[in-house]
């Protein structure tokens, strides 16, 4: 059974982190958010979201990442996979 959820996950708490090291703490912050609220003890996330929160450097990850999780069980354990989620609807105006 896959179950997938739309989040948006709040880093705020990266920025308590000193300049070198923001955007390792909000991947941290990230994985520590999923597990909370999917109750899963792995969490999987793919290099679309790792490259987003990376994208401005270690010293300025985005405050807010909205992610798609899907939760599925696996031999007992709950695994989350992490990712972007599909923009439906939106066609460019170029």
């Amino acid at each position: 059974m896959a179950d997938e959820t739309i989040y948006v996950v709040p880093l705020r708490d990266a920025f308590r982190a000193p300049l070198s090291k923001r955007a390792k703490v909000a991947i941290r912050v990230l994985r520590e958010f999923i597990m909370r609220h999917t109750k899963s003890k792995i969490v999987s996330i793919s290099p679309e979201v790792n490259e987003a929160i990376w994208s401005r450097g270690i010293k300025r990850p985005p405050r807010r990442v909205k992610v798609a999780v899907e939760v599925r069980e696996e031999e007992g354990a709950r695994i989350a996979e992490v990712r972007l989620p599909k923009e439906e609807g939106r066609e460019s105006s170029a």
